[in-house]
């Protein structure tokens, strides 16, 4: 009996700890807790996070979304979209898991913006800012075509077709440009692209002189596609 009542201290002193959350733990976008210990993924990236809200609700994100400011979600720059990322709050330890749907932040000292949803699981609203660290936990980079996370890169598109003879035919009128094979939802469709450039300016340039020879295109952000 003595041996009882001298374990129930310790027992009292294990549940109390238990319950104090001893690892840290944040928010994901289901609305579970994380664990720190336990995350699993990546770590991809280290900086600053911001958050945007009111200004864009409702309006529609780089991947034609309707944002909704108090959802989870998230921008970054060249994160595949549907890239989805645990976000720690390196100033107060809280995580948010989010799914990369736009593109930006255009800071330059800033890695990914938070949708105010997102932004207010980390407790980052009020400061506006937060030293974050992403970890990578659905998607995959083994194969990007991005070499600098950090660093959009651009291409001119100048045609895309069902079929690899036309868009060969179309390639050849354009001296320098190339085709490249890409799966969109379980079909193959075949681009001409034009150039890879780092200033989207450049890029709006080019697609400028080619519009006056009379080939229609567009300038694209390259994605992991």
């Amino acid at each position: 009996m003595q041996c009882t009542f001298r374990l129930l201290p310790v027992l009292f002193i294990a549940i109390f700890l238990l319950s104090c959350g001893v690892t840290r733990k944040g928010t994901n976008f289901e609305g579970k807790e994380i664990s720190s210990s336990n995350k699993k993924g990546n770590l991809i990236e280290t900086g600053v996070a911001s958050w945007y809200g009111p200004h864009f609700n409702g309006r529609l994100t780089a991947n034609g979304e309707t944002f909704d400011m108090n959802g989870v979600s998230a921008a970054h720059r060249t994160l595949p979209f549907n890239t989805e990322v645990i976000v720690e709050n390196q100033d107060n330890g809280k995580s948010i898991r989010v799914r990369i749907n736009d593109r930006g932040p255009y800071a330059k000292d800033r890695i990914i913006d938070l949708s105010k949803g997102a932004a207010e699981a980390i407790e980052m609203i009020g400061p506006g800012t937060a030293n974050v660290k992403l970890y990578l936990v659905k998607g995959d980079l083994k194969n990007s075509r991005v070499t600098d996370l950090k660093v959009p890169t651009y291409t001119v598109q100048l045609g895309s077709y069902n079929d690899i003879l036309s868009a060969e035919k179309r390639s050849k009128e354009i001296k320098g440009s190339r085709v490249e094979t890409l799966k969109l939802n379980g079909s193959t469709v075949y681009r001409v692209y034009f150039g890879i450039y780092k200033d989207k300016d450049k890029a709006k340039k080019e697609q400028e002189r080619f519009k006056k020879r009379g080939f229609n295109g567009f300038v694209k952000q390259i994605e992991n596609d």
